[in-house]
């Protein structure tokens, strides 16, 4: 009968020292390098986005100089009246 009670004892003991030794593994290894890998990702993933971004606004820029005063107003503003003005002064 003792054998018994003291077996089931040193498991319930067994299995409350090896969850604390997980959870203790879990706190000061693993989960601090989980989290310095995700941001390393997310620092990874922002930079890629900020160069698509800046290479994107290079090429608008470079469409918005090449276009005159008259296709600028049309093409943000629809064919209002105040374009007709822009294209008469653009004409040489």
């Amino acid at each position: 009968m003792i054998s018994k009670i003291s077996a089931i004892v040193g498991g319930v003991g067994g299995l409350i020292l090896a969850f604390v030794i997980f959870q203790l593994m879990n706190t000061l290894w693993l989960l601090p390098a989980a989290r310095n890998e995700g941001r390393s990702r997310l620092i990874a993933e922002q930079a890629v986005q900020s160069q698509k971004e800046e290479l994107e606004r290079k090429g608008d820029d470079a469409k918005l100089q090449r276009m005159s005063d008259f296709d600028l107003c049309v093409a943000y503003l629809g064919g209002v009246p105040e374009c007709d003005s822009l294209r008469l002064q653009s004409i040489p």
